[in-house]
């Protein structure tokens, strides 16, 4: 099988061309300009940069490539940008794409959430060309590289170009949550934006991340949606994760539930985080925390 790959973010690419390998024996990866970071593939399709153009723009000249090379497999990076390119793409190629995928067989059948993570979907695609969306953390990434011969295929001029109008600069967050070995995520325990200051202080004891469930970022805005974990946000895979104040509703674990180790900590012993948990303390956080850090420094 050969697997091509499609990242807007070099990060992205070299993941997910790493963990392409248990797919497919030749895996190839396109980029946009030049890229010899992702040497890992076995070829390097290289489109020419072009002055002015949107990554949007591009859609054809990778939709021709498709045609030419005819891939079973698309893995695209799940950003906003890629994920307008894959639904062009997947509608030229009479196919569709799935989406946020939380798993992805060898024989190609994926799994995603569905009913506010509820429940597991699995689906397969019934077409020769499947393209898949998977985000940081699913794949498991192979040793092996490849050959990585570069190639550079020519660009085919979009019909509609599209045309940037204004610029605003979007502050993100630093945090890289999906490489972080160490996680802690917050919830609805916390009563003040201010009290994030301990939990802070604990990470830095630790050596670890601080992340949020979905209320801390998008109804309180304490933290950056960056950092939301669970259904529509981040899919960990930490080696140590502790949940602080997190009642554990599935729509949050479901982003959490493959760390090595869950600590949780939670005032109600009946808390669903529990049922996550390898480890538990049952208190309130606001001594607990405190304790912690003490006893860590």
């Amino acid at each position: 099988m050969k697997v091509f790959v499609l990242a807007e973010s070099r990060k992205a690419r070299l993941e997910l061309t790493a963990g392409a390998r248990p797919y497919g024996e030749q895996v190839e990866v396109i980029v946009i300009g030049n890229d010899k970071d992702s040497a890992v593939a076995d070829k390097i399709w290289s489109i020419p940069a072009q002055e002015g153009a949107m990554f949007e723009d591009y859609t054809e000249t990778v939709a021709a490539l498709l045609h030419q090379e005819q891939p079973q497999l698309l893995l695209v990076e799940p950003t906003k940008r890629c994920k307008l390119m894959a639904g062009r793409l997947a509608a030229m190629a009479g196919t569709s794409v799935m989406t946020d995928l939380i798993d992805l067989t060898e024989d190609g059948v994926g799994k995603h959430l569905v009913y506010g993570g509820a429940a597991i979907r699995k689906e397969k695609a019934a077409t020769s060309l499947a393209i898949v969306m998977v985000g940081p953390g699913v794949l498991s990434g192979a040793d092996e590289g490849g050959k990585g011969e570069q190639e550079v295929f020519p660009f085919v001029q979009p019909s509609h170009r599209i045309q940037v109008v204004s610029r605003a600069k979007k502050e993100k967050s630093s945090v890289d949550l999906a490489s972080a070995k160490r996680v802690i995520g917050v919830g609805r325990g916390i009563a003040k934006e201010e009290d994030l200051g301990m939990i802070r202080e604990l990470a830095a004891v630790i050596h670890s991340e601080v992340g949020c469930s979905r209320p801390i970022a998008e109804a309180e805005k304490w933290l950056p949606k960056e950092t939301y974990i669970g259904v529509s946000g981040l899919m960990l895979a930490p080696e140590v994760y502790v949940a602080v104040g997190i009642s554990g509703q599935v729509q949050h674990t479901v982003g959490m539930n493959r760390s090595k180790v869950v600590i949780a900590i939670n005032k109600d012993k009946n808390a669903a985080i529990f049922a996550q948990a390898d480890y538990g303390i049952v208190g309130d956080l606001y001594k607990v925390v405190p304790a912690l850090i003490e006893q860590l420094k």
